[in-house]
């Protein structure tokens, strides 16, 4: 390894209802490291001083996930000390993990996004449950606005299950998002230093792509490349760097979509720090553009020179 990082702290672990996937993301960022030959600290700010930072640490990898790693908190700590790290700013990782924030700017960008209404836990009538989903066509999904992993996430079809899904979402969330279910196929798109990695198509039994279905099936099947003819892809390519750009993001991420049944994109939301585990989709992307996961990591932290 010819780059001369410094000392790097991985930082993993951490308080969100992400912790478990996070805590093994960043042990297999580390141990790359450490593969490659740099010097590498693993940091968990559930249990461990983050004030040590500001001594002899001269870059960081966010491997957080979720609410304070993903969210804008720990990239403005880092700012403020002056230490760089990887992935995106602080008004972008905060942007993009308000789901909500994310598809105002991406409609205001005219970026394709599902039809959807926000719920505030205080403000929420359940009388209007019924009129909401009429609005929405009927089905929805319900999504707490800033979770990830689609923790909190649920399909309702009536206003019973809807107001069971919203009394579940309201325990991640006071806010939650409501769309417009969309029949159709899942998609996400890596992007690396600007540019789109192959995309992966995401195939589950389950109703949809949950926590389950992304971290404890073994019958997930995942494609890629995804299948897709090249107008097709180029159209999805261009729709993730686009919906990436909007938000400010910049370094890497993971823009996820939906392909109707009539053909029409629908965006999702960006992940700013997207899972590093053994199953998950940015490596097997990066694997499918011919970079091994020690390369992947090191292309990652090279943003941060």
């Amino acid at each position: 390894m010819s780059v001369d990082f410094g000392k790097v702290a991985v930082l993993l672990g951490g308080n969100s209802a992400e912790r478990e996937v996070s805590l093994r993301s960043g042990r297999a960022v580390l141990d790359a490291l450490l593969r490659q030959g740099v010097d590498a600290i693993g940091v968990d700010p559930k249990h461990d001083d983050i004030t040590q930072l500001k001594t002899g640490i001269d870059r960081v990898f966010i491997a957080l996930h979720g609410r304070g790693g993903e969210d804008g908190c720990i990239q403005g700590f880092l700012t403020t000390l002056q230490i760089p790290f990887t992935g995106s700013d602080v008004l972008s990782s905060a942007i993009a993990m308000d789901k909500s924030k994310s598809k105002q700017i991406w409609q205001s960008s005219q970026l394709p996004t599902a039809h959807y209404q926000l719920i505030v836990k205080d403000h929420f009538n359940p009388e209007h449950a019924e009129d909401i989903l009429a609005k929405l066509s009927g089905t929805v999904m319900v999504k707490p606005v800033n979770e990830g992993s689609s923790i909190g996430m649920a399909k309702a079809t009536n206003v019973n299950e809807l107001l069971a899904a919203l009394t579940q979402a309201f325990t991640f969330d006071n806010k939650v998002l409501l769309e417009t279910w969309i029949t159709g196929q899942e998609y996400t798109v890596t992007i690396l230093n600007g540019q789109a990695l192959p995309a992966i198509r995401m195939q589950t039994a389950n109703i949809f792509y949950d926590y389950q279905a992304k971290y404890q099936s073994t019958d997930t099947q995942y494609f890629c490349p995804c299948g897709l003819d090249p107008q097709k892809l180029a159209q999805l390519n261009d729709l993730a760097v686009s919906a990436f750009a909007a938000i400010g993001c910049s370094g890497w991420g993971r823009v996820d979509f939906m392909l109707d049944t009539q053909g029409n994109w629908y965006l999702l939301e960006v992940n700013t720090v997207p899972g590093m585990t053994e199953t998950s989709l940015v490596p097997k992307a990066a694997k499918q553009a011919g970079l091994e996961f020690d390369e992947l990591v090191l292309e990652i932290l090279k943003q941060t020179l």
